[in-house]
């Protein structure tokens, strides 16, 4: 049916409930006159009398009736569906689909959607650990969450952690065996545990910065995972080197069941990013979230919510973390 005749269905509901083409063309903000066209244009098509006119009142036909009771209900639930998708915007309520890598998730959304989500019962969250540069449009995520680096070109980013550094680790066992390198070069003669991506198929090389030298190290090893939390626990095992987020390993170098190496080629860089497209509209949930997760730099004052867009190179400037 043409979109014109659903507004004479309507137009038609207003008249029988009303049983007044005047207060019908009240309710509907159109002239009487104009109503009274509607309706006639509605019955010829239909080839059926729906209304019966006398110059006292107006009521529906036994054809009018059927139609009334058959049609007045479901317009009533579109009109409620469509009040209700309205108020979405401004009660935080709704899905939220998040693509992120399992540090970030650990670090940074799982602790603000801890203090956030007991509070929103009508937020849901869904989140999909990938570490590739994924498409969040094509996905139809809501946002993603990637160092600063590998912010995609013409995303919206917000800031939601500090700066980073990544730190080269491995077992007292395995450096039992070898010595520890004492420059990424050194690389090449240790078992690495490399990271694979879907993204580009292939593993990411180790990245360095000392003094302003930068290095791309492509290590080997016997291992190629996917997952940061296995390249972990096989690092403890003393399978090999592993190049993970400082954050992620403080407890095992505190308690001792890893060694740092290379520390001073690890150089601070730019922290997490919750980025969507520029063009999305926010919802009252979607707002909620990235005010939640905006960092705050300690001793400054909470700034209101605000948003910048990040340029990146075409390729990954970091492994993803």
């Amino acid at each position: 049916m043409a979109a014109e005749n659903f507004h004479d269905l309507a137009a038609f509901i207003a008249v029988a409930q009303e049983r007044s083409f005047t207060r019908a063309a009240a309710k509907l903000g159109v002239s009487q006159s104009a109503l009274s066209q509607t309706i006639r244009i509605l019955e010829a098509r239909i080839g059926v009398r729906l209304l019966t006119r006398t110059t006292r009142s107006v009521s529906p036909t036994e054809a009018g009736e059927r139609l009334l009771h058959g049609v007045a209900p479901r317009f009533e639930e579109i009109n409620a569906e469509v009040s209700a998708i309205g108020k979405l915007r401004e009660k935080p309520a709704g899905t939220i689909r998040i693509t992120s890598t399992e540090n970030a998730a650990n670090s940074v959304l799982l602790p603000t959607l801890r203090r956030l989500l007991p509070d929103y019962q009508d937020i849901k969250v869904e989140i999909v650990i990938d570490y590739g540069l994924t498409d969040i449009a094509a996905e139809r995520y809501d946002a993603g969450i990637r160092p600063g680096g590998n912010v995609a070109k013409g995303m919206i980013a917000v800031r939601i952690g500090p700066d980073m550094r990544m730190a080269v680790v491995g077992s007292p066992a395995y450096f039992a065996r070898r010595p520890p390198p004492r420059s990424p070069q050194d690389l090449t003669n240790h078992e690495c545990i490399n990271l694979r991506t879907p993204t580009h198929g292939g593993v990411f090389p180790w990245e360095f910065d000392k003094e302003g030298r930068e290095l791309r190290v492509r290590v080997e090893g016997q291992l190629v995972l996917n997952n940061s939390s296995l390249m972990l626990n096989a690092a403890v095992d003393g399978l090999g080197l592993a190049y993970l987020p400082e954050e992620q390993v403080q407890a095992e170098l505190a308690d001792g069941r890893l060694v740092r190496a290379l520390a001073g080629w690890c150089q601070p860089f730019s922290g997490y990013h919750l980025y969507y497209p520029s063009r999305r509209q926010p919802s009252a949930a979607f707002a909620l979230l990235v005010d939640a997760l905006r960092y705050r730099e300690p001793g400054k004052r909470t700034r209101s919510i605000s948003v910048r867009k990040v340029s990146a190179p075409d390729g990954p400037v970091r492994p993803p973390r």
